[in-house]
């Protein structure tokens, strides 16, 4: 069974980095691209760093320049580094991995809490 576990989330204070991981199991990792999609109190939940499995990375505009996605495949795992972050990118971020480019993500991960004080 595909699982997707994230964390490193927490309390932040506005302007400070912030590092996240993403562990995989249950289907073969390098194979899949991976996304992040936070979801802000209120809102849907919206894609602002993907990673194909050849390593290539996209950022939503709001985020590129602070945001930075990354992948490890000896350890099926997968990182988003936040640098400066603003008050927007509280939220819950979770783990997604994505079958084809274009489509829907197909795994979820159980997401973890990040708040960002001022």
């Amino acid at each position: 069974q595909a699982r997707l576990v994230e964390s490193g989330g927490g309390l932040v204070q506005a302007g400070d980095s912030l590092s996240l991981s993403c562990v995989a199991s249950g289907f073969t990792f390098r194979q899949w691209n991976m996304g992040w999609f936070p979801q802000a109190p209120g809102k849907e939940r919206d894609a602002v760093a993907w990673i194909n499995a050849n390593g290539n990375a996209e950022y939503a505009d709001s985020v590129k320049g602070r945001f930075k996605i990354s992948r490890n495949n000896s350890n099926n795992t997968m990182f988003l580094h936040v640098d400066n972050i603003k008050p927007d990118g509280a939220g819950t971020y979770f783990c997604v991995g994505i079958a084809h480019m274009q489509e829907a993500p197909t795994i979820w991960g159980q997401g973890t809490q990040v708040t960002v004080s001022l």
